[in-house]
């Protein structure tokens, strides 16, 4: 595309790399595998793509923007920091560092004269760009969320559900799978319950919104999210307030929807939305005569992305941040953290791992919760769990605190810390809780 060139690759093996290349549709004659500084400045000048296993063999090549993508915690920002530390900028596709130290790698990108950016295409950045519209606009923000990944595609009987390639039998469903009159809260209960084989909250829903938050100052109205199983239709009538028949307790607010639909009906495509507090009817009467999406009530309305294109996207976050020194974020502060609570009962010794799809640790459920700086009393990052054993034994339904983990410095702890001291005057010299530990 314009303006736009990608000749640098770096995956967990050269050959991985190399495969990327190959896959995009470059010529393997135009591809060098480098394992070397010197063998990627060579390939670099000789004009062929240089496929890499380590950032550091490349960060001297005249990049313009580094893409730190690999899903990792402890691998993303450590190559993000060293992307900015080489005076690149970055574009961070890793939710799961970004919900730990997001707002720190944007300080050190401006501190630098840099961009650290999400990208278009995935949730976060899409929402936060809506929201920022929709307040741009002067819109009143009721709240502001996504659809989850994948549709709750409903049988034609209305007695099974499909979802990620999972079937479950609802028996029953049928009566509840239109809103009509209905009281919201109860619907939404029954349904929850009539669904519950199914999976209907995961944690990269948390962790994109906890991104999200740090950027607009939106908040969730319960830790865990509402998570509806919801009709497109319905989504302006769920997401409103108490007062007038909704699900929330106040403004402002941050979640997330299980999207129902029918086999053949339009999908929300993950995408993204907000529902706005309609205050002038005469407007709004016209908007809702063309079709925009209402609540029950007419008090409130959804104004809706029906996608998000991934890499598709990406470039124009990415041109942005380059040519236009332009995050899609601003300067994210701390107004969240996605923290981690026992789903069941978990003994010493067991090594927290987030892995599969989701990066989900097996037994630890996701929440949010106000921000703050980390303490042994403190419900510890979700992502800085990971890979650590615990120390004691523990029940299901509490919070796991730095105190329950093994002590583990890393890149990821180290620039947590940074993030304490900078927004929360947290002593950045002061050992963390785990190495007062060891």
């Amino acid at each position: 595309m314009a303006l736009l060139n990608v000749r640098i690759a770096v995956d967990t093996s050269v050959d991985r790399a190399v495969e990327a290349f190959l896959a995009t549709g470059w010529n393997a004659s135009d591809i060098a595998a480098c394992r070397t500084a010197a063998e990627a400045r060579a390939a670099w000048d000789a004009g062929l793509c240089v496929a890499s296993a380590r950032l550091a063999d490349v960060l001297a090549l005249p990049v313009d923007i580094v893409v730190e993508a690999s899903g990792h915690p402890e691998a993303g920002a450590a190559h993000a920091m060293a992307a900015l530390e080489a005076g690149r900028h970055v574009a961070l596709v890793t939710k799961e560092t970004d919900s730990v130290v997001g707002p720190y790698l944007a300080h050190a990108a401006r501190e630098r004269g840099l961009v650290c950016t999400p990208v278009d295409g995935d949730q976060p950045a899409l929402l936060i760009a809506l929201v920022t519209w929709a307040e741009t606009l002067g819109l009143p923000i009721l709240a502001a969320g996504k659809s989850s990944e994948y549709d709750f595609v409903l049988d034609e009987d209305g007695e099974g559900i499909a979802s990620e390639g999972r079937f479950a039998a609802v028996p029953g469903f049928s009566v509840v799978s239109r809103l009509g009159d209905g009281a919201v809260a109860e619907v939404v209960s029954r349904r929850a319950a009539l669904a519950h084989q199914l999976p209907q909250r995961a944690v990269p829903d948390l962790c994109e919104l906890a991104v999200v938050a740090n950027a607009t100052g939106l908040t969730p109205d319960v830790p865990g999210f509402h998570v509806p199983i919801a009709r497109i239709e319905e989504v302006a009538s769920l997401f409103e307030t108490r007062d007038c028949g909704g699900l929330l307790k106040g403004t402002r607010r941050l979640d997330v929807f299980n999207a129902l639909r029918g086999p053949g009906d339009v999908s929300f495509a993950g995408g993204v939305f907000v529902t706005v507090r309609c205050e002038d009817t005469e407007t709004w009467a016209v908007l809702a005569g063309k079709g925009h999406t209402m609540s029950r009530g007419g008090d409130a309305a959804m104004i809706w992305i029906p996608r998000h294109l991934l890499g598709i996207e990406a470039p124009i976050s990415l041109l942005d941040a380059v040519i236009n020194g332009v995050s899609v974020a601003g300067s994210p502060t701390p107004v969240v953290d996605l923290v981690g609570r026992t789903t069941l009962a978990l003994v010493a010794g067991t090594r927290l791992v987030a892995e599969g799809h989701h990066h989900t640790i097996q037994g630890v459920g996701p929440e949010l919760v106000p921000a703050a700086p980390l303490a042994s009393s403190r419900a510890a990052p979700y992502y800085l769990l990971s890979g650590r054993r615990l120390l004691r034994d523990l029940p299901a339904g509490v919070e796991i605190t730095l105190a329950d983990i093994e002590p583990a410095e890393s890149t990821l702890l180290t620039l947590r810390r940074r993030q304490d001291a900078l927004f929360f005057g947290a002593a950045d010299a002061e050992p963390s809780p785990q190495a007062a530990l060891a």
